[in-house]
C-alpha cells in the first residue's frame, strides 16, 4: 500500500495508459532520498505488467558513474537479439556498447538514435515501459541516450520515468513531478503497523518531515530503542541508522558488503571470486541477509535501498576500500571493469596501471563514450610518474571533454596541462582544444592567434591548426589571421585555396580571390569529408547558388546516411539558408525546424539561437514583423549579419530608409565578414535606401566593392543585382534590362522580382505605362508566389499607378502544403519519392510509428487516403 501517492499514481497511470492506446511519453520523478521514487516505479511496473506492458529496466549505480554504458548494457542486454532488425549504422553502435563489436561510433548522438529505434521496435509488439531508477548515477553517455530516445517519443507506445535525486540528471524539456512529503494522516497509517505508543510515534513522524523511508527506519528504531536521536537531517538520519546496523554485523559480513559495496553492479559470482582472496565466502552475507539489508539470488546481490550500500561504503577505512578494489580489480574478466577498480586501488603513480586507464578510455571514446574517457584520461595522467606524458593525457581528456559537450571541464584541463609543461611541442598539442574551447566562448580572435602562434611547434599539426586559425580569424574580423594563414601554409608548400582565397578577400583582391574560391569548390566535390566542407563554405562564399544547395543536400545526406546526429542541426542550418534564396521558404523552415529539435535533443543550445536567423528571413520577406523581431532578438553574435540583415529588410519594405541604411552600415563593419555572401548580398539594400534618401554617396564605396565581387565572381545573380544596383544610382535603362535578362539565369526569385518592380517603377516614370504593366505584373507573380506581402503591395500599387484598374489585393491562393507542419511536409515528400517508414525514419531520425503518425495526420490535410495517392500529388 502507498501512502499519500494518488496525484504521483494518477500521472505515472496516465502515462503508461497513454502508450497503451499509442501515445508515446516521458517523465521524471525527482525527489530526496527516500520520498518514494522507487516505490512508485515498482507500482507503475506491477501495474503495467499485469496490462500487458513490457518492462525494461534499469538502476544507476554509483560505483559505475564514469563506466562507458555501463547502464544501457543493463537495460538492453534483454533484448540484444533485436539489433538485427535496425539500420546498420544504428546496430553497430549498440553492438559497440554490448561488446559485440568495437567500429569506431563517429557520433555520440547515435547511440541515442539507436536506442529510440530499438525502443519503437520493441514496442511493435505491444506497448513498452522503461523505467530508470537513480538516474543521477548514470554514466553520462547512457544519459545521453535515453534521454535523446525520451525527448524524441511520439507514437510508438513507449513510456519512460526516470526516477532521480534532486542534484544530478539534468532532463531539460521533460515533464518532471515531485513526489510530495506525506502529511500526518497518512504518515501515521505508514506507522501503524510498528505498534508504537502515540508520543514516541508523533516524535518520529516530526524527525523525518514526512519522509517515508526515515518514517520507517525511525520508527523501527525507536521501537528497539526509545531513546535514539541524533539531530542531523533526515538523509543523514537515515545513513547513520544505516551504519547502525551495519557496525552490528560479524566482521567479515561487513567485509562481504563492502565488496558488494564497491563492485556495484551485483555481479555475485565476480564479487565472491575477489572476496575468497581476502577469506571471505557466501556464506558471510547470511546475516546481512536476514537482517533485511540486501537481497541475494544465484547471480546478484541487491542492496534494500542505494544508501545501505553508501553506508556500507563510506562506513569502511580507506586501507580496506583499497584492498577491496585491488581485489575486484584482479579478478575482473573485463578489462573496463578492471579499468573501474584500478584507479580506486592506487594511491601512487604506476605507469602500467595508466596505460591500462588509456586503453580503457580509447576504447570508451571509439563508443562516443567521451565523458566516460575523459575521466579515464584524467585518471591515467593522475597515475602517470613522466610529466610530459602526465600532460598529453591531459591534453587527451581535455579533448574528449570537449566532444562531450563539457567546453568548461576542457578549458579547466587545458588549464591544467599548460602549468604542468612549458614545452613548446606539448602546447602546440594543446592549442587545438584550448582554440575550439575559446572560439565556442565568444574569444574568436584570441583562438585563431593561439593556433597561429604554436602551429610550427606541432608535428603533423601545423597545417590542420593553420586553416583552422583562417576560419576563426574570418568569423573573428580579425583580417590578418587570415593573411598570416595563408602565407604560412603556403610556405609549408600546402598552400589551400580557399584559405589564400580569403586572405585575397580581405584585401578586396576579388579579382585573385574568387578564382582561388572556385578551385577549392571543384577540388572539393569528389574529395574527402573536410574537402567537401571547404567546397561548400568556398561556394558560400562565392555566392554559387547551385554548388552550395549541391553541397548542402549532399552534406545533410552524409550526416543522415552515417547518423552523424550532432552535425546535422548545422548542415540543416547551412542548406536552409540556400532554400531561402531559391524561394523555397517553407522547405527552409522545415530544415530550420528539424535542426533546432535536434539541437535542443543533444544540448546544442547556441546553434538553436543561430538558427533563428534564417526564419527572421523568410518573416522579414514575407512582413511578419512581430515574429522577425521576436526571431532576431535571440540570435548569437556570431549571426549578427544575418540578424542586421532580416530587419534591415522589414525596415526596407516599410519605407524606413534611414532606419534601414543606418543598420546596414553598422552592421557591414569592417573585417572579413563583410565579404560573406549574406553581407554582399545587403549591398542592394543599402543602395536602394540610400537612394530613397535621395543620399546615394552613401552606399557608394559598397556599391564598387559588390560590383567588383559581381564581376570576379560571375554568378548571375550577382551580375544582375550589382546592373540593379547602378541603374538605381544612374537611372540608365540598359542597366535595367541586362539586370533583367541576367535573372533570367540566376537562383533568386525574391531578388529577380525586385529588380522588375523597381523597373517597372523606372518605366511608369518614363511614362511607358503598357511595358511597366507587363514587367510589374511578373514582380507581383513573384511576390505573390513568395508570400512577400509587403512587396507584392507595393507591385500593385505601381500597378494601379501605371493604369492597370483591375489589380486589386486578392488573397494568396492557398499551396495545400502549407496545411502541413515542417515534419510532415518531409515526411509525405519522402514518402511520395517511394521510401518505406522505416527509410524515412532512418533518414530523419524518427521511429517508423512517428513516420506514420505524420503520415495518418497529414493524409486528410491533403485530400489523399494513401501513398500511391500521394504520388500523384505537385508536392514541390
Amino acid at each position: 500500500m502507498l501512502y499519500g501517492r494518488s496525484t504521483e499514481l494518477a500521472a505515472l497511470d496516465e502515462l503508461t495508459a497513454g502508450a497503451r492506446e499509442g501515445r508515446s511519453g516521458a517523465l521524471v520523478l525527482r525527489g530526496e532520498a527516500g520520498i518514494g521514487k522507487t516505490a512508485l516505479l515498482d507500482r507503475t511496473a506491477q501495474s503495467a505488467s499485469a496490462s500487458g506492458m513490457r518492462v525494461l529496466r534499469v538502476t544507476g549505480v554509483e560505483p559505475e558513474a564514469d563506466l562507458a554504458f555501463g547502464g544501457l548494457v543493463q537495460l538492453l542486454w534483454p533484448v540484444q537479439d533485436r539489433l538485427d532488425g535496425l539500420p546498420e549504422p544504428q546496430a553497430d553502435a549498440l553492438r559497440a556498447v554490448l561488446g559485440a563489436t568495437r567500429p569506431p561510433t563517429r557520433d555520440r548522438f547515435l547511440t541515442g538514435l539507436a536506442v529510440l529505434t530499438l525502443l519503437a521496435d520493441l514496442a511493435e509488439q505491444g506497448p513498452l515501459l522503461c523505467l530508470v531508477d537513480d538516474a543521477q548515477w548514470l554514466d553520462q553517455a547512457t544519459s545521453d541516450a535515453l534521454l535523446f530516445a525520451a525527448r524524441r517519443l511520439a507514437a510508438e507506445q513507449v513510456a519512460m520515468v526516470f526516477a532521480t535525486r534532486d542534484e544530478g540528471f539534468a532532463a531539460p524539456g521533460l515533464t518532471e513531478l515531485r513526489p510530495s512529503r506525506l502529511d500526518t494522516g497518512d504518515a501515521v497509517s505508514l506507522l501503524a503497523d510498528l505498534g508504537l505508543p502515540p508520543a514516541l510515534r508523533d516524535q518520529v513522524i516530526a524527525e523525518s518531515a514526512g519522509n517515508p523511508l526515515a518514517l520507517i527506519e525511525f520508527g523501527a528504531a525507536r521501537r528497539d530503542d526509545p531513546g535514539s536521536f541524533t539531530p542531523v537531517t533526515v538523509a543523514d538520519r537515515v545513513l547513520s541508522s544505516y551504519r547502525t546496523q551495519i557496525a552490528a554485523l560479524p566482521e567479515k559480513t561487513r567485509l562481504a558488503l563492502l565488496f558488494a559495496a564497491a563492485e556495484g553492479r551485483g555481479d555475485l559470482p565476480l564479487q565472491m571470486k575477489a572476496a575468497r582472496t581476502l577469506g571471505v565466502g557466501l556464506e558471510d552475507l547470511e546475516d546481512a541477509e536476514r537482517a533485511g539489508l540486501i537481497q541475494v539470488t544465484e547471480s546478484t546481490v541487491v542492496f534494500r535501498h542505494p544508501l545501505i550500500g553508501t553506508a556500507a561504503y563510506q562506513g569502511a577505512v580507506l586501507a580496506r576500500r583499497i584492498a577491496v578494489h585491488q581485489a575486484l580489480a584482479d579478478a575482473a574478466d573485463d578489462p573496463d571493469c578492471r579499468a573501474r577498480h584500478l584507479p580506486l586501488a592506487t594511491t601512487s603513480p604506476d605507469d602500467e596501471v595508466a596505460s591500462e586507464l588509456v586503453a580503457a578510455a580509447e576504447r570508451a571514446a571509439d563508443r562516443s563514450a567521451y565523458a566516460a574517457a575523459s575521466l579515464l584520461h584524467q585518471q591515467a595522467a593522475r597515475l602517470t610518474p613522466d610529466r610530459r606524458a602526465q600532460v598529453r593525457r591531459l591534453t587527451d581528456a581535455a579533448t574528449c571533454a570537449l566532444n562531450a559537450g563539457h567546453a568548461g571541464q576542457a578549458r579547466d584541463l587545458t588549464e591544467q596541462a599548460e602549468r604542468s609543461s612549458p614545452e613548446p611541442e606539448d602546447l602546440a598539442r594543446l592549442a587545438p582544444v584550448r582554440a575550439a574551447v575559446m572560439f565556442e566562448s565568444g574569444e574568436r580572435r584570441e583562438a585563431a592567434r593561439l593556433l597561429l602562434r604554436t602551429h610550427a611547434a606541432g608535428p603533423g599539426l601545423g597545417p590542420a591548426m593553420l586553416r583552422t586559425g583562417a576560419t576563426y580569424g574570418w568569423f573573428a574580423g580579425d583580417a590578418d589571421s587570415v593573411r598570416e594563414a595563408a602565407e604560412r601554409l603556403a610556405s609549408l608548400g600546402e598552400a589551400d585555396p580557399m584559405v589564400e582565397g580569403m586572405a585575397h578577400l580581405v584585401d578586396d583582391d576579388y579579382a585573385r580571390g574568387l578564382p582561388l574560391l572556385e578551385r577549392a569548390v571543384a577540388a572539393g566535390q569528389d574529395g574527402s569529408d573536410a574537402a567537401r566542407t571547404r567546397a561548400l563554405h568556398s561556394a558560400i562564399l562565392l555566392g554559387d547558388d547551385a554548388a552550395a544547395m549541391e553541397l548542402a543536400a549532399a552534406e545533410v545526406a552524409r550526416c543522415r546516411a552515417q547518423g552523424l546526429i550532432g552535425a546535422l542541426p548545422q548542415a540543416l542550418h547551412l542548406l536552409a539558408e540556400r532554400q531561402v534564396l531559391a524561394g523555397a521558404h517553407r522547405d527552409a523552415e522545415a530544415s530550420v525546424a528539424e535542426a533546432v529539435e535536434i539541437a535542443r535533443d543533444t544540448g546544442l543550445r547556441e546553434r538553436v539561437a543561430w538558427l533563428g536567423g534564417v526564419p527572421a528571413r523568410i518573416a522579414a520577406i514575407e512582413g511578419d514583423e512581430r515574429r522577425c523581431r521576436d526571431l532576431v532578438r535571440d540570435v548569437p553574435d556570431v549571426g549578427r549579419v544575418a540578424g542586421e540583415s532580416a530587419l534591415s529588410l522589414l525596415e526596407l519594405a516599410g519605407g524606413d530608409y534611414e532606419a534601414a541604411l543606418g543598420r546596414l552600415e553598422t552592421a557591414a563593419g569592417p573585417g572579413p565578414q563583410r565579404h560573406m555572401a549574406m553581407a554582399m548580398a545587403t549591398v542592394a539594400d543599402q543602395v536602394e535606401a540610400a537612394v530613397r534618401l535621395g543620399q546615394p554617396g552613401r552606399a557608394e564605396r559598397p556599391m564598387r566593392a559588390f560590383e567588383a565581387w559581381a564581376r570576379a565572381g560571375r554568378q548571375p545573380w550577382a551580375l544582375a543585382v550589382a546592373h540593379r544596383c547602378r541603374a538605381l544610382v544612374d537611372g540608365r535603362e540598359e542597366d535595367y534590362r541586362e539586370a533583367v535578362r541576367l535573372h533570367g539565369q540566376g537562383r533568386r526569385p525574391f531578388e529577380r522580382a525586385r529588380t522588375a518592380l523597381l523597373y517597372g517603377e523606372w518605366l511608369r516614370r518614363a511614362r511607358r505605362r503598357s511595358e511597366a504593366r507587363d514587367t510589374l505584373r511578373s514582380a507581383l507573380e513573384d511576390f505573390e508566389g513568395l508570400r512577400a506581402v509587403p512587396w507584392a503591395e507595393r507591385a500593385r500599387a505601381e500597378l494601379r499607378a501605371a493604369g492597370d484598374a483591375t489589380t486589386s489585393a486578392k488573397a494568396t491562393a492557398e499551396n495545400v502544403l502549407d496545411r502541413l507542419t515542417p515534419q510532415e511536409l518531409q515526411v509525405v515528400r519522402l514518402a511520395a519519392d517511394g521510401n518505406s517508414s522505416r527509410e524515412i525514419a532512418a533518414q530523419l531520425f524518427l521511429s517508423r510509428r512517428t513516420v506514420e503518425h505524420h503520415l495518418y495526420k497529414a493524409y486528410p490535410k491533403l485530400g489523399v487516403g494513401s501513398r500511391r495517392e500521394l504520388a500523384r500529388l505537385n508536392l514541390v
